[in-house]
């Protein structure tokens, strides 16, 4: 039973990783300095990071329910 909800939060979190990771680097504005083209994030990072969270505590989960 373990090893199931381990694997379930794992993929979820990779999955919310790999969305949110994405939508996360395009959110970004630019403008020209000096006429340098520098980059901003405006990305709100709180989604990735509890993706991983939940990647980390799935693969715990699933490291021990093979004990």
């Amino acid at each position: 039973m373990n090893k199931t909800i381990g694997i379930i939060l794992a993929l979820v979190g990779l999955i919310g990783t790999i969305v949110f990771g994405i939508q996360a680097a395009q959110d970004s504005e630019t403008f020209s300095f000096l006429g340098l083209d520098i980059g901003v994030s405006t990305a709100n990072w709180t989604p990735v990071i509890i993706s991983v969270i939940l990647l980390i505590v799935g693969v715990v989960v699933m490291g021990m329910g093979k004990k």
